[in-house]
């Protein structure tokens, strides 16, 4: 049985790989890259997020959202958004959700040490609405 709350992208995308789904799974090209990786028999441009608690909405920054868009429009590929919480792994195709937008006092970055809050613009994507993937 896998602990998916001590996951990282990382062993997220190596999971993914080895499942049938995504074996063509590649990474991004850049390391700066605003989306994760890419499965080109599917045409996914994938984000991949690593959450160590389960909510039944997971959170998208309207930035990371846009720029996923942004892309997967510009090759005519499905903008995907992958996320794992310790009760599963959820994939959510962003072509079906939009407008779900608000502000939010959020820390800067998810590193514990650095406590600067800062506003950002996010939604919520419920888990009902994701495919989910079983994880054994």
């Amino acid at each position: 049985m896998h602990n998916l709350a001590t996951w990282k992208e990382e062993r997220l995308f190596n999971w993914l790989k080895s499942q049938s789904f995504y074996s063509d799974l590649v990474f991004a090209k850049g390391q700066m890259s605003r989306w994760d990786c890419y499965a080109p028999g599917k045409k996914h441009r994938i984000e991949l997020k690593c959450r160590r608690k389960h909510y039944d909405d997971i959170l998208i920054e309207k930035s990371k959202y846009d720029a996923l868009i942004a892309e997967a429009n510009k090759h005519g590929d499905v903008p995907v958004y992958i996320n794992s919480t310790p009760k599963g792994v959820y994939c959510f195709d962003l072509r079906k959700h939009d407008g779900f937008w608000e502000l939010r006092r959020m820390p800067k970055t998810t590193e514990f040490s650095e406590r600067q809050f800062i506003v950002k613009e996010v939604g919520y994507l419920n888990i009902k609405d994701a495919f989910m993937l079983k994880v054994s």
